[in-house]
């Protein structure tokens, strides 16, 4: 997973101005970003996006502004570096592969940011394949060619507005994940105790359902009642969601799942439910509750649980 959203949006916003756009190709080692980076970077210097974290951004932009100036696409190579303190290289230890490429008709098409934009919008995902020998650039998946997929972007859905919700929200800000807070209770769920977050007061398994939950949505139950906690566990059971969690003691858990079962749900649907929510960290308060949650949803997400 890339967080090339800010990319994309700055390609929509540029578009009609040259530009060059740089991404990693392929990394070894330990290397300080994924596969599929990109680093966008118009004709006046201003760029958005990261392919190395700073270390060799510098060096980007000036082979960015070459191919702006005419250069075609071409791969570059960044290694270790060398005991010279300003070679460019990754200290690192890692290496990475970066295609830069112009952004038109002899690289990557510039209506590809609103394609990306629009898959995302809906909830789909894009892939994108490149011929690395020409550095052009088009939809759908090619043997043989870079492929890079634009996966939705990630949501956290809250089910209950509670204190643990209050902490929840900014550490899921932090870390690029969207959090919209669900609840039925008008005197949770106010303005002033979640300031310029996404508020929805339906019942949580009609809120879930209109929000066609994927594999990069997660699912979170925090009200302790179980009028709504069930129906929102119900619907993103029956979802495609990448993490579903719910609060509570082990004891609860277990009654919870012996609820969802008597459902029609399977060992398998239930074995879903990270229950009680988040890594085990020995959390105490609704902080450390919220960020044992966050790590549970990122490790899931990652594929590390």
């Amino acid at each position: 997973m890339n967080d090339n959203g800010p990319v994309i949006e700055k390609g929509i916003a540029w578009h009609g101005a040259p530009m060059a756009l740089a991404t990693v190709v392929s990394t070894w080692g330990s290397a300080p970003r994924p596969r599929g980076s990109h680093m966008i970077v118009h004709r006046d210097g201003r760029f958005e996006g990261s392919i190395s974290g700073g270390c060799v951004e510098s060096d980007v932009l000036q082979r960015a502004a070459e191919v702006i100036a005419g250069r075609p696409a071409h791969l570059e190579t960044y290694g270790v570096a060398d005991g010279d303190a300003w070679a460019v290289g990754l200290p690192c230890g890692g290496e990475i592969a970066v295609l830069v490429q112009p952004v038109g008709e002899r690289g990557f098409d510039p209506d590809h940011f609103a394609r990306i934009a629009r898959s995302a919008e809906g909830g789909q995902g894009l892939a994108l394949s490149t011929d690395l020998a020409t550095g052009i650039t088009v939809e759908g998946e090619i043997a043989g060619q870079f492929v890079n997929r634009y996966d939705p972007p990630r949501r956290l859905l809250i089910v209950g507005a509670v204190q643990i919700a209050q902490s929840l929200v900014p550490l899921a800000q932090a870390i690029g994940v969207t959090p919209i807070v669900i609840d039925p209770r008008g005197r949770f769920l106010t303005e002033e105790r979640f300031p310029g977050v996404e508020l929805d007061d339906r019942w949580p398994d009609e809120a879930i359902a209109v929000r066609h939950p994927g594999a990069s949505t997660a699912i979170v139950t925090l009200s302790h009642d179980i009028k709504i906690d069930d129906p929102a566990l119900e619907a993103a059971l029956r979802g495609g969601a990448g993490y579903v969690a719910a609060l509570g003691s082990r004891k609860s858990h277990a009654a919870r799942l012996e609820r969802l079962s008597a459902l029609g749900f399977s060992a398998d649907d239930l074995a879903r439910i990270d229950g009680p929510a988040g890594l085990d960290i020995g959390a105490v308060g609704a902080a450390e509750i919220a960020l044992s949650i966050a790590a549970g949803m990122i490790a899931r997400f990652n594929g590390k649980r």
